[in-house]
């Protein structure tokens, strides 16, 4: 292949980090790259009309995109005390949430999966309507009374107190406690159509470029703040220790076994198609 291959990812600070390097051709040997950035409703719908060559995605859009694309080993986010929060003006218990209106991300993502997991044994009745908002626009709704509470990610689990909210239950950390098992979040997925050999050499330059990140962070810098919408570049340093971590360099044992199990649970209550046997093997 000659033609640079179409990749979209999020503007989020781990997304650019991972890829700075490879983005700006200092991985030797890696396939170009044309990148699009858009947030992580977008591409779970692009995957899904199978549009670009590489995309960053929830996990919990696999079992809809397998076919066409293969699951990568690496530059995903997954990781331990990572979830997404459920907020609320005035805190409160779970059973606060029976049928009340919920804002969430995406009904695709892996945030919302493990929301309905979660609620599916700790809201008595149920929650009521949920609304699909930007991630953006989730904490100024709740806040605004707009909706009674709101599904939050990424680094809104910094800046929640600063719209004047409170956490009523963190979905990871349910996750973790019920299964002992890494948070699963984002995935890197790439066209089967694309080839082995170009696969494989892909996941070899997204893991080159993930330890370029790590030996020299100063380098990416320009790259991760000019793509974070304003965020504080403190926070923006938060947000990639907690994103970026082993299983983005590797999914390794544990890594598999947790995008294994959440797909799993999501199957068995109705939320996603069941998983092939060899769906998440690579290639």
């Amino acid at each position: 292949m000659t033609r640079p291959l179409n990749i979209a990812y999020s503007p989020c600070p781990n997304d650019t980090f991972v890829f700075d390097a490879m983005a700006h051709g200092r991985v030797p040997g890696a396939p170009e790259l044309d990148v699009t950035f858009a947030d992580i409703d977008i591409t779970n719908g692009m995957a899904e009309r199978g549009e670009f060559d590489v995309l960053k995605v929830s996990y919990a859009v696999l079992p809809w995109v397998l076919e066409e694309y293969t699951l990568l080993p690496c530059g995903g986010a997954l990781g331990r005390g990572c979830g997404p929060l459920v907020l609320t003006r005035e805190g409160g218990t779970a059973a606060d949430l029976t049928g009340r209106t919920v804002a969430v991300p995406s009904e695709r993502s892996t945030a919302y999966l493990l929301f309905r997991l979660w609620a599916a044994t700790e809201v008595p009745g149920g929650v009521g309507e949920i609304v699909v908002l930007p991630f953006h626009e989730i904490m100024p709704a709740v806040r605004d009374g707009k909706v009674d509470a709101g599904l939050v990610i990424h680094e809104a689990r910094f800046t929640y107190r600063d719209y004047g909210l409170a956490c009523l239950a963190d979905m990871g950390e349910h996750w973790e406690d019920t299964t002992g098992l890494p948070i699963p979040l984002g995935a890197i997925i790439a066209k089967r159509s694309l080839g082995e050999p170009m696969l494989h050499a892909l996941a070899a330059a997204i893991r080159a470029s993930v330890q370029l990140a790590w030996d020299d962070p100063e380098v990416s810098r320009p790259y991760v703040l000019a793509h974070a919408q304003e965020m504080d570049p403190a926070v923006a340093d938060q947000h990639i220790g907690l994103y970026v971590n082993e299983f983005t360099a590797d999914l390794g044992e544990d890594g598999y076994a947790a995008v294994r199990g959440l797909l799993t649970r999501a199957a068995a209550e109705g939320l996603v198609p069941p998983l092939g046997r060899d769906a998440l093997n690579f290639v």
